[in-house]
């Protein structure tokens, strides 16, 4: 988590796209619904740091790539794919 903040302080075109992925979970939660108490809060430490790996890599999965940065360097470092959990057509 330390590398991956670190990375948003000295790539300044990975930081604006990590705030444009912050900006987009939120717009993507309020148009389900609106929680005053985690109002301008989306996760894993959007927009200025980040915290919590499996919030950011959920973010990623359910948006598709390109994104959340963070996100997507945290599923590529863990070496997984979305593919294993594809669902079979009926």
């Amino acid at each position: 988590m330390a590398q991956l903040t670190a990375l948003l302080e000295e790539d300044a075109a990975v930081a604006a796209q990590y705030r444009v992925a912050h900006e987009q979970y939120l717009a993507d939660r309020y148009s389900v619904l609106e929680v005053p108490e985690v109002d301008g809060y989306s996760a894993g430490g959007m927009p200025s740091r980040v915290k919590c790996l499996h919030a950011l890599v959920g973010h990623s999965l359910a948006v598709g790539p390109g994104v959340n940065p963070i996100g997507d360097i945290a599923l590529e470092e863990c070496d997984w794919s979305p593919a294993v959990c594809a669902c079979a057509p009926e």
